[in-house]
């Protein structure tokens, strides 16, 4: 079973959402509060009746609704309005598979005759009388009743569902916290269901049988029971004794753990919980797809571990679906940006499948590249390396009255010359500001006007570079702005002509971007460097 796409309707952070998934990988990135921790509780929650570990008809809270839908409700019945009870939803549009033609049906907002399941928690009619006594006194309405709500689980097919009637396995993995439905209980009864067979179960549920039946006998727990017998009559007329349970309810399959080189799982490092937990939940095998929901996979792991992690998941998620929030650049790249779904303020959708192949290919292959930094900015200024970095950022503090560009919202990354058309190409699909600040590298004509021809029409997209050919690159252009001996006294250097002192600025350029960085001397700014943090 694969979901197609998603809606929901007041549930937390989210006002209205519709969202069309990928059937294979969907890698969810935003800034904060966007709502990606809430798009992968939201089908969770459709697909196992499960919020945060519990039934979601037990524990209903006004919090789960949107503030907006619950700020709207309370000014209208403070107005003397009629006010509408707010109602959350979540659906789920499925794939038109064989096994999830019996949930297809017309019972959905949009009125599709597809499969699908849905989420409703509305007001309950039967409390009505209870609910006109409740708003009678507004001053005491502070909050959405929901009390007196109930939950709707049904199929498109206006059946009622639960847990076992939706054919899908879908796990949530939420590394910040380790948490995990179906966690080492499962490992161990897979191990114990998959690998034994029925005989070799009855006999090590016997022989627990026995350590547990044996515990009595340990000279130390005998010399236990001898004195709780002399105390015969303090607490129990009857006798006491210590040992062990030994009923059903303490079968062995509850007393056994996973030990990771021979130190118990839940002491191991939250590194190899972490690893352990989702290559777990991804190698999961049923009768039909799984939905596997990843919360920040990067979380607790070093690059190493990450790439490796990022390795297995690549490699066993052949036919399953699966849906990743991060904020890790490499994730990212790795596992392929035209699977990545950019979700912006309001909930805006924004996908990048449309990237040039080359392009993906080459972030795939050089994954070091800020791309998701790049991607979230509201501005960026592309600059060609460390030092053109550093001297952009003091540039922009000198005409901001020290103001750093990252404090008004403007991100200054260096990229390679060569690789300035591949964020380009992102630009063009995520619409954000970008200026780009290049050497014209001896000719201006080839290596600035044709080589970024293609983005003229994007008025997104800003280039600048000085067309004098004779400064070539950062360093010279520079010297041309600036007397020697202001240039001198920046670098404390004494070189008696401009010729010596470009010829260092270009072997040491890092150490001389720094002091131009650190100065508090006065400088003359390249005018291409002016016009493009001017905009």
């Amino acid at each position: 079973m694969k979901i197609e796409k998603l809606y929901i309707q007041n549930f937390k952070g989210i006002e209205s959402f519709d969202f069309e998934l990928n059937t294979d990988l969907n890698i969810l990135v935003g800034n904060n509060e966007t709502g990606k921790s809430t798009v992968l509780e939201a089908i969770y929650l459709c697909l196992t009746g499960v919020y945060r570990g519990r039934k979601i008809q037990n524990d209903l809270s006004p919090y789960l609704f949107n503030k907006k839908a619950f700020d709207d409700y309370l000014n209208a019945l403070s107005e003397g309005q009629t006010a509408d009870i707010p109602m959350l939803i979540i659906e789920l549009y499925l794939l038109p598979e064989e096994d999830v033609f019996r949930l297809q049906g017309l019972n959905n907002t949009k009125r599709e005759n597809v499969p699908g399941v849905k989420v409703e928690v509305q007001f309950d009619s039967e409390f009505t009388e209870e609910y006109q006594n409740y708003i009678s006194d507004l001053e005491n309405v502070k909050t959405i009743p929901t009390e007196y709500f109930k939950v709707n689980w049904f199929s498109f097919a206006n059946h009622p569902l639960s847990r076992r009637s939706i054919p899908v396995n879908a796990t949530l993995i939420d590394t910040t916290t380790i948490r995990l439905q179906y966690g080492t209980d499962y490992y161990l009864n897979r191990i114990i269901n998959d690998q034994l067979t029925s005989k070799e179960k009855t006999e090590l549920s016997i022989e627990y049988r026995k350590l547990k039946e044996s515990f009595a006998e340990q000279e130390s727990i005998r010399a236990i029971n001898e004195r709780l017998e002399q105390n015969r009559g303090a607490i129990s007329d009857k006798e006491m004794k210590v040992s062990i349970d030994i009923s059903n309810k303490t079968s062995w399959e509850a007393n056994l753990t996973p030990y990771l080189d021979e130190i118990p799982f839940e002491f191991t490092g939250k590194g190899d919980q972490s690893i352990s937990k989702m290559l777990l939940a991804i190698e999961r095998q049923g009768d039909f797809s799984d939905m596997i929901l990843i919360e920040e996979p990067e979380n607790h792991l070093s690059f190493g571990n990450m790439s490796r992690l990022i390795k297995k998941i690549k490699e066993k998620c052949e036919g399953k679906q699966l849906l990743i929030t991060t904020h890790s650049t490499y994730v990212a790249n790795k596992l392929g940006l035209e699977k990545l779904v950019l979700m912006g303020a309001g909930q805006q959708i924004t996908k990048l499948n449309s990237l040039q192949e080359d392009t993906q290919g080459y972030f795939k292959k050089l994954p070091g590249y800020d791309t998701l930094r790049f991607i979230l900015s509201n501005k960026a200024i592309l600059v060609e390396g460390p030092s053109d970095e550093l001297f952009v950022q003091k540039a922009y503090q000198k005409q901001n009255d020290g103001i750093l560009p990252i404090e008004n919202g403007i991100d200054i990354i260096s990229v390679r010359g060569l690789s300035f058309k591949r964020f380009l190409q992102i630009a063009q699909i995520v619409k954000n500001e970008v200026v780009v600040i290049t050497d014209n590298d001896g000719n201006f004509e080839e290596k600035v006007q044709n080589k970024y021809h293609e983005f003229e029409a994007n008025k997104n997209i800003k280039i600048y570079a000085d067309d004098d050919e004779k400064y070539p690159t950062l360093e010279p252009q520079i010297v041309k702005v600036n007397e020697l001996e202001k240039l001198n006294t920046i670098l404390e250097r004494n070189f008696e002509n401009k010729d010596e002192i470009l010829e260092f600025m270009k072997k040491n350029k890092t150490e001389c971007a720094l002091r131009f960085f650190e100065t508090n001397e006065d400088f003359n700014i390249p005018e291409y460097i002016l016009d493009a943090i001017r905009k």
